[in-house]
């Protein structure tokens, strides 16, 4: 019996399907590499915001399409919130299963007659997180730290889908990390609705940093009002421990902060910036801004362009407010138009533009590791440490040959290339 994913959503999503894979694999399915192959088609939804919503939706009815006689599995955050509508609703999808993972195999299980299955999906064994397939470009794996989120933010659907904040211990997150870098991982992104919520934070830093080998550690998504300043002091002692901070501000105006339900300000987002750089002179610093959020003024976003210009971050995500029912945002007055949202989020990202392409410009003639991840044609792909995965821009490699995606090659900086940067090879690890 062979099963294919089509994954969506977030990369804590993504953790989620490479988790379900495991769970199958040590059932007995088989992994398809094409869906014309597999007897389910499993798509992990995305419930986030309405355009994702739709995207899921849309795959089911896309597959359905094409193969009108498969079994097709909604899995995921939609299905986990929406579970009682879409079985009326959505009659395309064989059946639904929401975010718990280790259930996957009875849910595919139950697609099918024992007859049809066999033997399949009758054996269980253990599943160690850090054996789960891997759905990252070579070298890179992200490492789920907690589950869920306390933070309640007015606007976000998270805790509606997940649930409050559920962490797992350090030995387990530990242990994770020795057998994927085991495998060969270069780089450990620690990953979580809000990291900085995990309370010991610092010590899982600690204790990482206590592995032995050349490999990365970065972190993504660490909530500004109660960031731990106490890991710079354990990142100014491992290199390891990227200078990297995703810290999503969402916004400036203590008006439109405090009706999204966050305490802190544009002055103690700037403050926290001002700390952060100066402690670790090579810090990148990524965040999203959220745009037309109900009762946002021309003066509210006034305040959000000019705290774009004082905070000059090194990468910035733009979004438009998304409504989604049954969060306090829901109901609030002065709803924005979406023409009015689109238009501003479109000025931020027009403004943004020469701000990146001068903090990228500082690595010209710097020498720097790069995790290179894929060859295109005659030339390779790569990150350096200022690069997430995915949403950042690239090294772009044009004069080498037989480079290995996965490994780590020292280079040099020739140049910026819009947001990329054009990298040569000085020594491979």
């Amino acid at each position: 019996m062979l099963y294919y994913i089509d994954p969506f959503g977030c990369v804590k999503n993504q953790v989620d399907a490479e988790n379900m894979m495991s769970h199958l694999n040590t059932a007995g399915w088989v992994c398809a590499e094409e869906a014309e192959k597999a007897d389910v088609i499993i798509v992990n939804s995305c419930g986030f915001i309405e355009s994702a919503k739709q995207e899921s939706i849309n795959a089911v009815l896309e597959w359905r399409k094409i193969y009108p006689n498969k079994k097709i599995l909604l899995a995921g955050c939609l299905a986990q919130r929406y579970e009682k509508e879409l079985k009326e609703s959505l009659p395309e999808a064989d059946g639904l299963f929401g975010v718990s993972v280790t259930g996957i195999v009875d849910a595919a299980n139950s697609l099918f007659s024992r007859r049809e299955r066999g033997e399949y999906g009758e054996r269980r064994e253990d599943v160690k997180f850090g054996e789960r397939p891997i759905l990252s470009l070579p070298g890179s794996a992200y490492v789920k730290i907690s589950e869920g989120c306390n933070n309640n933010c007015s606007y976000c659907a998270i805790p509606l889908i997940r649930g409050g904040l559920k962490c797992r211990s350090i030995a387990d997150i530990v242990e994770e990390c020795k057998t994927l870098l085991s495998r060969g991982i270069k780089e450990l992104c620690i990953i979580g609705q809000d990291i900085g919520a995990y309370t010991s934070l610092p010590t899982l830093l600690k204790t990482i940093s206590k592995l032995k080998g050349h490999f990365w550690v970065r972190l993504l998504y660490i909530h500004p009002d109660h960031f731990p300043l106490q890991i710079l002091d354990i990142m100014e002692k491992d290199q390891r421990l990227l200078p990297y901070f995703d810290i999503p501000f969402q916004h400036a105006s203590s008006k439109i902060l405090s009706a999204m339900n966050r305490r802190g300000n544009a002055a103690q987002y700037l403050k926290l910036i001002k700390t952060i750089r100066a402690r670790l002179p090579l810090a990148v610093i990524r965040s999203t801004l959220l745009l037309g959020f109900p009762g946002e003024t021309e003066e509210d976003f006034a305040e959000l362009l000019d705290f774009q210009q004082k905070a000059q971050l090194d990468w910035l995500g733009c979004f438009a407010y998304s409504r989604e029912e049954d969060t306090p945002a829901f109901s609030m007055k002065g709803q924005v138009s979406k023409n009015t949202a689109a238009a501003r989020k479109q000025l931020v990202e027009e403004r943004q533009v020469p701000i990146t392409e001068r903090r990228m410009e500082r690595y010209s003639g710097q020498e720097r590791v790069v995790l290179i991840e894929e060859q295109i044609d005659n030339f390779y792909l790569g990150r350096l440490y200022c690069h997430a995965p995915e949403i950042d821009g690239a090294a772009v490699i044009v004069d080498a040959d037989n480079l290995v995606p996965g490994t780590l090659a020292l280079c040099k900086v020739a140049g910026r290339r819009g947001f990329d940067l054009e990298v040569n090879v000085l020594l491979l690890d």
